[in-house]
């Protein structure tokens, strides 16, 4: 018979679980491409995460996005936990943002905006501080059409997030 099994002991039983279903889903999902540097793969069913926050970029980007959160992306955005724990996985859908002449004409005027066509990939951080230890602890991925973005766009993920170092290198805050 086993002693019983103590806090301590529990937690570290289940940062082991999170880190293998991180790296279950970034290197075995679904038999996809993955991205170059970090191999990371689209993971299945990201569709149906939660949802974390909504945005809406101007400039070169102009575009409409939703950025969607894992469980324990979820758990740590809720329970504001930095830097966020291994097996975080983050996603950004992002769409054209276009004027939906039909909610338009019910309202009466312009003023109303969709997401139109898919635009600018989808991305993921996933979060693993010993593989990605590097940069900040997060491996970046960006897939257009199904197919992984290039190593020379991927050098530039870090880079970018730089300035939200103290956010663990997330830009997006919980929307409750």
């Amino acid at each position: 018979m086993s002693a019983p099994m103590n806090r301590g002991s529990i937690l570290v039983m289940a940062t082991a679980m999170g880190v293998a279903i991180s790296a279950a889903l970034t290197a075995a999902a679904g038999g996809g491409e993955s991205a170059p540097i970090f191999g990371i793969e689209i993971p299945p069913s990201y569709r149906d995460w939660r949802l974390v926050s909504v945005a809406h970029e101007e400039g070169s980007l102009d575009d409409l996005r939703a950025i969607l959160g894992n469980d324990v992306a979820i758990k740590a955005f809720r329970d504001g936990t930095r830097p966020f724990p291994d097996g975080t996985i983050i996603a950004r859908l992002a769409w054209s943002y276009v004027p939906s002449e039909e909610n338009n004409k019910a309202f009466g005027r312009a003023q109303s905006f969709v997401a139109g066509p898919p635009k600018n990939g989808v991305q993921f951080m996933v979060k693993d501080s010993r593989r990605y230890a590097a940069t900040g602890g997060w491996g970046f991925a960006q897939f257009d059409n199904g197919k992984p973005a290039d190593e020379a766009m991927l050098n530039t993920c870090f880079a970018c997030h730089r300035p939200a170092e103290a956010r663990d290198f997330v830009f997006t805050r919980y929307a409750p």
